[in-house]
């Protein structure tokens, strides 16, 4: 098959879809590549890498639409690739679609895409793709926070996050055990922080005391818990993940007015709406504003400050999926693995996800296939 890897249009998404390892695993199966010139380039892959692998470099997305019938990228649509895209063809991407416009969702379905959503994906009740992203995300969130607790960031409140002797450290409350709330407390740990972490699930708490540490502080989150959590915060990080869904908003506004001054609240669930009622989207290169006396950073692509391991990471958890159509075609690999079909939304016409059906008011029709072996 003839698989298309574009340069990332949205402003500053640096990682790219593949790796030239991964372009390597395709070519060597058969399959034709074809990657927008300088499509690695902010991940520090160069045009030759990917000639020395076998792909083929196209010098326009358009270019890279028509000669492709897999288009593998990162972001989730616009408008503008959306249109480009080829009736038929199969789109692997981070898509977000709960949160996106309707228009982008009717003309998948009028086209006859099969949008296939990275973050939907299922492996032994895991999301293998997006764990991968989510377990950067969090080590990330603990990094940013750090940083923007210093005195010599607008407003910040000056505290060392482990302390000191004699001087108690940051405060880091994290909202969600999931993998970006596991990984944010491992981090957060590390670094000799006091970690709290709130969960409505007791057995996902019981999982992150026993596979990080008994040091941290667990508590069930319910909203007279998380008010408390938010006061007492340095560091709230939002780390609250719902499959394909927009995000409940679980700390209000009056919660962040009751933050210290210059605390910081980074909002990792801003891809999928936010978690914070104060929250709203920011830009690597413009991270943070300030509302009521406390720093936000929500940033929707965190994972692309740090674009090199997170397109390592992204090659490794996608590839086996793209190299499974490529090789036995979209249908047998449906067939096969019912985790992967669940990242299905749209296809030959009709939404094939009940949560975006609902939604969007379209027609939901379950998947359903014979082997064409």
């Amino acid at each position: 098959m003839r698989i298309g890897i574009p340069k990332e249009t949205i402003l500053e998404e640096k990682r790219v879809a593949l790796a030239p390892a991964g372009v390597d695993t395709l070519v060597k199966s058969g399959h034709s590549v074809f990657i927008q010139k300088g499509a690695g380039d902010e991940s520090h892959f160069t045009d030759d890498q990917y000639l020395k692998v076998g792909a083929n470099i196209v010098y326009s997305m358009e270019e890279v639409y028509q000669r492709s019938e897999i288009i593998t990228k990162i972001a989730p649509l616009t408008e503008n690739e959306v249109d480009i895209l080829e009736e038929n063809q199969i789109i692997f991407s981070f898509l977000h679609l709960a949160i996106s416009k309707k228009n982008i969702i009717q003309k998948l379905l009028s086209k006859k895409i099969t949008a296939i959503a990275y973050e939907l994906i299922e492996k032994n009740d895991e999301l293998p793709i997006l764990n991968s992203m989510s377990e950067i995300a969090g080590q990330l969130a603990v990094q940013m926070g750090e940083r923007f607790l210093e005195s010599d960031m607008q407003i910040g409140r000056g505290i060392l996050m482990g302390g000191i002797t004699g001087v108690a450290p940051a405060a880091v409350v994290i909202l969600g055990a999931g993998v970006v709330g596991t990984n944010a407390a491992r981090a957060a740990l590390g670094r000799g922080a006091q970690v709290i972490v709130l969960d409505k699930d007791l057995a996902r708490l019981r999982r992150l005391e026993n596979s990080v540490s008994k040091n941290i502080t667990t508590v069930v989150a319910n909203p007279y818990t998380v008010a408390r959590g938010v006061k007492f915060a340095d560091l709230l990080i939002g780390a609250i993940q719902m499959k394909g869904e927009k995000i409940p908003l679980i700390v209000t506004e009056e919660m962040v007015k009751s933050m210290k001054k210059g605390s910081v609240i980074v909002d990792v669930s801003i891809d999928q709406g936010g978690c914070v009622e104060s929250s709203r989207p920011t830009s690597i290169s413009n991270p943070i504003f300030i509302q009521n006396e406390v720093i936000h950073f929500c940033v929707p692509n965190m994972p692309a400050i740090v674009s090199r391991t997170a397109t390592y990471g992204l090659t490794n958890a996608s590839i086996p999926y793209i190299l499974d159509i490529a090789d036995n075609g979209f249908q047998n690999s449906v067939l096969g693995d019912s985790g992967f079909a669940k990242g299905v939304c749209t296809y030959n016409g009709t939404c094939t996800n009940e949560t975006l059906a609902e939604i969007f008011g379209v027609d939901f029709r379950r998947l359903h296939f014979y082997s064409t072996n």
